[in-house]
Formats: structure tokens, sequence, C-alpha cells
């Protein structure tokens, strides 16, 4: 197959947003091409196909014949393009590497920044720039991220010669050394790196552009990618796409920034600017939590015009994609670019109000705003919330962002590690995951707990996005609170909260409290029976419920139910005296003595029926007749005899 293609110039694809073209480029370089074809400012660059992922795993991660003379050419015309070159010794050209298969999956796989910088191209850059502390920057955290992401140098190994750094000089932000202490910190780098991979620190860009989508393409099948595509129910032969994009550098000093935006509030469906900035920094830094990023609509404060420009960026991708829009930008020297959008993330609450608000404002129409929501989000809005009089009656302990709505309760562990393995040996365990910070190694326990509080981070940080995308209740960047996983405990206020001890959360208020707070049923109203309603009104199913007493039996009607599909009667005798009555008639030792005990249901089964069917109002209801296993009935301890 020599001629088959691999590599695709942003400018030159067509139908962009087809499914067809989502599946071959991934949804991130269909978007970086879509938005191009719109006049949106991107950075310019081109995407390595999803089949050649594929293809390098079916060859044993060697490359496809014909995919390396394409990315050099497509290499050539972005060089040619912005003037630059790989390398350039007058003219240097910069790259940003980063996956994305068919549907988003944050934080799973590998991205590179400021790749072709090396010991020379690094002068030129501060040459040309008049920047030499950005240039530095920008050099130490390619190494760093390289040396993690390519060549299997832990993170915190760079960190803590970052830390030594800021310790020595005395200060707390990295933006608060200067040039002289960042140049300080490459041969560090550099060391490190031959210690702990047993090799040089490549010079050469090629080199690194190479190894760079090598370990892109390597991270398709990470044990954290694979956990997320399995927790959520994608693909595992779809593979990921390669975007080699040209960088730009939100590390420029106080006119230069990054940011991460939606077009209208993810957690509870607003149309206002939900987002997060910072000023001086490159995108890693909003989602990392490492400093506090500030909202969106301050950047009209700092750089008006930007601002301006922003706004209507959020109006352009609304009216063409017509859904909510997570959006990643970088502003170098007061210059605005857009990095990616995508299909924001949100919660069920928000996902049924931005449906429905798009219908009211002709951007979709019923049938469209109906499909909008996906049937797993309305089983969330099915969901349990912490009862209000009994929250006013208790003292929040700490407040922080509410990340993603809903409630939760449970008992506090502060590892994912032992958060799968308590809900592994009993499912029925729930947990509150607390983390200083999550990290997308994270996922397993996330996705076993209840709900998730971490002390720092955004709105937009990783636990937030991930939370929203999984229906979980999140409160993040409470501040107030310090975790100390290796005494799993955390504090605030004088007050110690150790691993095992409950906890409730708020995700609609942001709000943590000590100890269980009761849980409510939730209610149809507002948009979401404008929903139903629609749906209704072009649906050719008739839905029943299964229901076994009055309380389910009236809720379900609440929600739409048209009768009974069925009662399981033996259900009806599972709580209280009932269970009592049905052990005494499974160990009845002759026919009297069972008819004595089923005496005793009788008038229990009578005003659970009578009260089905004054709920259900004439409409049907299907009755199973008793149909018990009679284990069910026993008490644990006859169980396991």
């Amino acid at each position: 197959m020599a001629g088959k293609k691999w590599v695709y110039s942003f400018d030159e694809v067509e139908n962009a947003n087809s499914q067809e073209m989502i599946f071959l480029l991934g949804n991130k370089g269909a978007q970086l091409a879509e938005m191009t074809s719109v006049g949106l400012p991107v950075p310019q660059g081109f995407t390595i196909t999803t089949e050649a992922c594929n293809r390098f795993y079916e060859e044993g991660k060697k490359w496809p014949t014909g995919l390396e003379s394409q990315v050099k050419l497509k290499l050539a015309k972005l060089e040619k393009k912005m003037e630059k070159q790989l390398g350039g010794k007058e003219k240097p050209l910069f790259l940003s590497v980063r996956s994305g298969s068919y549907v988003s999956m944050p934080g799973m796989m590998d991205t590179v920044l400021n790749l072709g910088m090396n010991d020379e191209t690094v002068r030129v850059f501060a040459k040309k720039t008049k920047n030499e502390r950005a240039a530095l920057d920008s050099y130490r955290r390619f190494i760093t991220m390289f040396g993690d992401v390519v060549m299997g140098v832990k993170r915190a190994l760079f960190e803590e010669i970052l830390d030594n750094a800021k310790e020595t000089k005395g200060v707390k932000f990295d933006t608060e050394l200067d040039a002289a202490d960042l140049k300080a910190l490459i041969p560090k780098y550099k060391a490190l790196v031959r210690k702990e991979a047993g090799k040089d620190f490549p010079q050469q860009p090629w080199l690194q552009l190479k190894m760079s989508i090598d370990a892109v393409f390597n991270s398709w099948n990470t044990p954290r990618a694979v956990s997320y595509r399995r927790i959520n129910s994608l693909r595992n032969d779809a593979g990921t796409g390669v975007n080699v994009q040209a960088m730009v550098f939100g590390n420029m000093g106080e006119t230069s920034g990054t940011g991460v935006s939606f077009t209208r509030n993810p957690a509870n469906g607003k149309k206002e600017h939900y987002g997060e900035f910072l000023i001086n920094a490159q995108g890693e830094d909003v989602v990392a939590g490492i400093r506090t990023p500030r909202p969106v609509d301050e950047l009209k404060e700092v750089m008006p015009k930007v601002y301006e420009e922003l706004l209507k960026i959020y109006e352009t991708l609304e009216n063409h994609y017509k859904d909510l829009q997570d959006f990643e930008f970088t502003i170098e020297n007061k210059k605005l670019y857009l990095l990616q959008t995508r299909n924001g993330k949100r919660t069920a609450q928000a996902a049924v109000k931005i449906a429905v608000d798009m219908e009211k404002e002709g951007l979709l129409s019923k049938e469209e705003a109906v499909l909008k929501v996906k049937p797993e989000q309305l089983d969330q809005l099915l969901h349990k919330q912490l009862d209000p009089i009994a929250k006013k009656e208790s003292e929040a302990l700490t407040k922080g962002l509410p990340a993603s709505p809903g409630a939760a309760v449970g008992k506090v562990v502060f590892t994912a590690e032992k958060a799968k393995e308590l809900v592994d040996a009993d499912p029925k365990e729930k947990l509150i995951l607390v983390r200083t910070e999550t990290s997308p190694e994270d996922i397993e326990g996330m996705n076993a707990a209840k709900g998730m509080l971490t002390s720092r981070g955004g709105m937009t940080s990783h636990c937030a996005v991930v939370a929203r995308g999984m229906g979980k209740c999140a409160v993040v960047g409470a501040g107030d609170i310090t975790v100390n996983e290796k005494e799993s405990s955390f504090s605030l206020k004088g007050l110690k909260i150790n691993e095992g001890d409950w906890i409730s959360l708020d995700g609609g208020t942001g709000e943590v409290f000590e100890g269980k707070i009761p849980l409510v049923e939730p209610e149809m109203h507002g948009d979401f029976a404008t929903l139903m309603d629609w749906a209704d009104s072009f649906r050719k199913l008739k839905v029943k419920t299964n229901a076994d007493n009055p309380k389910d039996a009236k809720i379900a009607l609440d929600f739409g139910a048209e009768g009974i599909g069925l009662v399981r009667t033996e259900h009806m005798f599972f709580e209280g005296d009932r269970i009592k009555a049905v052990r005494e008639m499974i160990l009845a030792e002759n026919l009297q003595g069972r008819k004595k005990a089923l005496a005793k249901l009788l008038p229990f089964q009578k005003k659970d029926f009578a009260g089905i069917f004054e709920v259900m109002d004439k409409l049907p209801v299907v009755i199973r007749m008793l149909d018990p296993p009679l284990h069910e009935f026993l008490p644990k301890e006859e169980k396991e005899m």
C-alpha cells in the first residue's frame, strides 16, 4: 500500500466534521481542520491518521511504508508557510505534538510541547524574541515533557530539581525564576535524563519529532488509556491520530497567556463565559493546578482587545457546531490562537438545559435537542440529591468549586489503587476519593468512587472535566484542606479526617460536610419536563416501569411511565416484619405453619396492591405471582452456612 495517504495538512481536508473524517483524523485533528476552514485563528500543522497508528501496531511498532516521507513532505510545507525551519539556525520552527482519537479522552494520552528546542535553537529563539527567559523556560519545559513522555524519566524528578531551585531563591512560583535561574536548570535536567534513561537528551529536532510521534502512538495502549476506554465503553480498535502543529508561546511574559474555556457553563448549562486563564504560562499549567487560574472574564481587564475577540469566537463556535464547545487558546504577544475545540463534557443537568435553551435560540430543532442528551445522562438525573433540610442543620467543613453537580456520600479514601481494591472486594462500597489533585493515572479510582474532592485545581482541571464526563459529583480547589496521603488523612481548621471516615459532597454548591447527609429523591420539573414532553411528541414506544410498592409506582408515574410492566410480589417482603414472616413460612415444618405465616403477609400485600392500583389510576399493571429465590430471604448467617 505504498500509495496510502497517512498524513493530511489542516488546510487540505474537506468535510472535516463528518463521521468518516473524525474516525480517520481523530476528533482533535478533524476539528483543527474544520476550524481552519471556517477561518478561525489556528496555528497551522498536519495530522497523522488513526489508520497509521493501527498499522504501527500491526507492524510491530514500526512506521508503515510511506509515513516518514509523507511526514517530511508535510513538514516542509509547514516550514514554508511559517517561513521557519525545524532546527533552523536563523528562524527555528517549534512544534507541539498531540494525540486525538475519535472521541475526547482528556489527559489519557500523551502530548509533547516546545519540540525543536536544543542548545542552539534556544539561543536563536532568545535573540529573535529578545526574551531569554521565555526561551529558557520553554527549553526546560521541553526537556521535562520529552524526558517524561518519550524517555520514561519520571516527571517528579524534574519537579524536585525545580522545587530546589525555587527554595534556594526563596520563591513560590516558577514564574519568579529569572533567566539565570532557568539557565542553571538545563544542565541538571540533561544530567537527570542521562542518569535515568541511560542516554543523552537528543539534540536533533527530526529525531525528537520521530520519537514523539512514536510516544503518542504508544500512549494509545497505556493502562490509563485502556482503562478509560473500558470505563466509557469506547472502541479499542480506533487508534489515535497525531497532530503536529506550529508552536505558539503563552509564556512570553505579561502580554501572553493560555486558557481553557467553554461556550456555556458545563456544570449547570447557563449561557455564560465559563473558563480560566493564566498569564505567562503554557497550556499544561492551567489543568495541572500548579498555579491558580483566573476566571476568563478577568481577561477583559488585562487584554481588552483579546477578550473582545474571544467573545466573538464563543459565538462563532456555537453557531457552527450547534453544541457546547470546550476549547483551548493561547495568547502570544497579544495575538489570540485556538489550539483545539471539542464538544464539551457536561453534567446531566447542564445537558438538558443546554439542549432546551439552544432550541429556544433557534440553533436546534426539538428532535435535535432531545438527541443531544444521552440516555445515561437522563439516568443520572434520576439519582438522589443531598436533603436540603438536613444540610441546613449541618455546618459545612469547607467549600470548594462546584465542578460537577450531584451528591456523593461515602468513606474517605486517598489513593486510586485503594479505591479500586475496596470496590473490587465489595461493589456496594461507597467511597469519596480525596486527592491534592487528580491525574490520568487516577482513572480507575475515580471510576470506583462515588465522588471526588481535591484541594487544588479549577473548574477546567483534570478532576472537573473527567468527573463531569463520568456523571459523578466533584468538588475541586478546596484550598482549606491539607491532604496527607502518607498518613491517609486530610485536615482543616484543627480537624483531622482519616481514611474510612464518612463525608458528604454537594457538587452543586461545592460544600463538604462531615458525616452522612441523607439523600432525597429527584423531581421532574423545568427543562427536564420540557425535554420529556418533546420526546413524547415524536416517540414511537410506550414505556412502563418495574415497581413493587405504591411509592415507587408514584415516582415512575411522575417521570412519565404509562403503567407497570412488572410487579414482583416477592420484592414486597424484603423489609421489617414482612421478611420475618417469609422466613417463618420457609422454615415452617407443616402446612398449618406455612398458612399461619402467610396470614401475617396478607394485610401487607393487600395494602400494597390497593396503593399501586390507586396510583396507576386504571393504567395497566402486570403482576408476577410469587417467585421467591428463597436464599435471598435468609439471614446472612444462614446463607454462609
